[in-house]
């Protein structure tokens, strides 16, 4: 027996997509808050909390065979406070508790369960559960009278469990380890090169996530220490991702991951976050490399935000859903047949050679189009006819192939937008803007932080997340990171003082409600935001980099265009704050040993006074230098640039030629 789609809960008053989607279930469920808890005190019960977020296949899998059925949401209501979380609007939430999960289970993931005492304490935990039980895997008519009665019978033991686990979730002490020792820098790069697939790129087995982040330390590291092997790994990984069925041949942008190791078959979701970081992945191996199929996908993947994931006064959606129809891909795969009826006999058969279209397809008897295998010499040669031709053949098919997509049911589409997703995004089109001398790429980045400041800033104070009008949630420490990043890409990209203006004035705010005072380091939440059962502070990345490494790499920057050496100073407490991690763990927190490189390499400042300064700034632009950074002041007649480094600052030098030798 399933829901009544008529009769709805509490969630129906929400903004969430994700608390949306579960309106209508039968469950008797409560936002994330006080009510939710209070009750449970009253009625001595347990809270089950589940966590997801509304393009996640498996919670939707999970809704149908569980929270949509009477028989589940009976046990829920009579025995349960139920809880509904958007783990998108709450990362604060869902960090705690899926550390819960990875320390009872060893693995976690979405939708994520966890079960807690009234004063928010979990004592049991996992990810997916069934409806019954089968695979060796408990299901949820089964859990939960057993959760219910080791609640009510064994009282002692939960407190017990609880209260073991919150100790396990307040940090040790500060390390004796006054800062990160350099070599573990090298250390975190053997961990990745042991970890590298030398076949297909990408890191680890199946399933197989892009991880940016990784690339993104690869390249300063090759950057630091011109260290082929680190560039090869990068460009093997986006060249891998760029041949796969990860990568949308039909209509661009990226999935969130590959279910095998040769990037196939992908899990079908878009996020925006990936979008972003691989964009500047691709933007930054440019940079170096000058392949131009990287420049090529830097345009597409834009073209994929603006036409898909951008609201119309220019913030950015969150994600796209993996389903549509009731089943995962169907919007992204083709039968042979429909290719040929599409495209015709001719045509439709050089597509399919291309990309990979079978009669028995590749992913469930249809087609994800891929190059894994694909040939383009070997097609010139079959078919007689240039390179330029071939590719001209193939854009026209997929142009078609495109529109016919079009028609199709689309996707669910999460429109919120979130502050620290946008922050990412805005950072990597401004980049891309500068690197290619793209004004509309920087207009887009642009666009997107006014959209920020009108819906999500109040007083210089950020806000989590908007949607249908409301901007709800104080921003957490990654909302504050990310925009500081976005707004000194800006800043770089077009030489306008006011970018570094806000930024200063956020980063005040990071230091006002954000710092660990005594140890350094900055907690994930405001200060005066909801107090849950802990407060976390950490450097490890996720599937963005860690809001610690971000702030130590953007506040690093902001320091040198500022020269301001208090804040250098507060980033190196920010780098003794993670010793410990870092010393544990080098491979998992890359965006903090990304900044400390910032320490040890030649970084420069560069003065530019005057102008014209085209040429110079285009060279800036257009070259990877992830540690310098400059300044551009206007108002002098004529040109020179001054070049600061490790302290000293050289003559001024008013020959352009030398000036360009020099920057080289």
């Amino acid at each position: 027996m399933t829901t009544n789609k008529n009769s709805s809960n509490r969630l129906i008053a929400e903004k969430s997509p994700y608390l949306l989607q579960h309106a209508h279930n039968p469950v008797d469920w409560f936002p994330w808050g006080k009510e939710a808890f209070d009750k449970a005190k009253r009625e001595n019960k347990p809270v089950f909390v589940s966590i997801g977020y509304s393009t996640c296949h498996w919670c939707h899998v999970m809704e149908r065979e569980s929270f949509e059925d009477q028989e589940v949401a009976n046990l829920l209501n009579k025995y349960f406070i139920s809880i509904k979380v958007d783990r998108e609007e709450r990362p604060d939430i869902d960090s705690i508790y899926m550390n819960v999960c990875h320390m009872l289970t060893g693995q976690g993931g979405w939708p994520l369960h966890v079960f807690l005492t009234a004063d928010q304490k979990p004592f049991h935990a996992g990810a997916y559960y069934p409806k019954e039980s089968k695979h060796g895997r408990t299901g949820m008519l089964n859990l939960l009278p057993q959760v219910y009665n080791i609640f009510m019978n064994e009282k002692s033991r939960v407190v017990h469990i609880s209260n073991k686990l919150t100790e396990a979730l307040n940090e040790g002490p500060p390390s004796n380890e006054s800062s990160i020792p350099p070599n573990t820098i090298d250390q975190a790069y053997q961990q990745l090169t042991g970890n590298f697939d030398t076949q297909y790129g990408g890191f680890g087995n199946e399933p197989k996530f892009p991880s940016p982040t990784k690339l993104l330390f690869l390249l300063r590291y090759y950057y630091a220490n011109k260290d082929d092997n680190a560039l090869n790994m990068v460009e093997a990984t986006l060249d891998g991702i760029a041949r796969g069925g990860i990568y949308d041949y039909i209509g661009y942008g990226f999935a969130r991951y590959s279910t095998d190791e040769m990037w196939l078959v992908p899990h079908f979701e878009k996020m925006l976050y990936d979008q972003a970081l691989l964009l500047l992945a691709y933007t930054e191996t440019y940079q170096i490399t000058e392949i131009p199929q990287y420049k090529e996908i830097v345009y597409n993947t834009i073209e994929f935000i603006e036409r898909e994931m951008t609201h119309p006064d220019g913030g950015f959606y969150s994600a796209i859903d993996a389903d549509s129809e009731g089943a995962e891909g169907t919007y992204y795969i083709w039968s042979l047949s429909e290719v040929l009826d599409i495209l015709g006999e001719h045509e439709g058969n050089l597509f399919a050679k291309a990309y990979d279209l079978t009669e028995e397809g590749n992913f469930e008897g249809k087609n994800i189009p891929n190059l894994i295998y694909s040939d383009a010499k070997s097609l010139v040669e079959e078919y007689d006819i240039s390179l330029e031709e071939l590719e001209e053949r193939l854009e026209a098919s997929r142009q078609l192939l495109f529109n016919k997509r079009q028609t199709r049911v689309y996707p669910h589409l999460d429109d919120k937008i979130l502050t620290s997703w946008n922050g990412l995004l805005i950072a990597a089109l401004a980049k891309a803007g500068a690197t290619f001398a793209e004004s509309r790429f920087i207009d887009l980045a642009a666009k997107g932080l006014h959209f920020i400041e009108q819906h999500l800033m109040k007083e210089n104070v950020l806000y989590a997340r908007y949607r249908d009008g409301e901007a709800k949630h104080m921003a957490y420490l990654d909302d504050y990171s990310n925009i500081i990043w976005a707004l000194i890409e800006l800043h770089q990209a077009t030489e306008n003082e006011e970018y570094i203006g806000k930024a200063t004035k956020l980063a005040t705010t990071l230091y006002t409600y954000f710092e660990d005072k005594e140890n350094g380091g900055f907690y994930f939440t405001n200060k005066e935001a909801e107090k849950l059962v802990i407060r976390e502070k950490s450097a490890l990345d996720d599937a963005t980099p860690s809001g610690n490494g971000t702030a130590a790499m953007q506040l690093w920057r902001l320091a040198k265009i500022t020269e301001d050496l208090e804040l250098l100073k507060k980033v190196e407490q920010i780098f003794s704050a993670f010793t410990d991690d870092a010393i544990q763990y080098p491979s998992a927190v890359l965006s903090t040993l990304s900044a400390q490189l910032g320490f040890m390499v030649e970084a420069r400042e560069i003065k530019l006074n005057g102008g014209p300064a085209s040429e110079i700034l285009h060279h800036l632009h257009k070259t990877f230098r992830p540690y310098d950074v400059w300044t551009h002041d206007k108002s002098a007649h004529s040109l020179s640039v001054q070049i600061c480094q490790n302290n000293i600052c050289h003559n001024p030098q008013t020959d352009l030629d030398q000036i360009l030798k020099d920057l080289s």
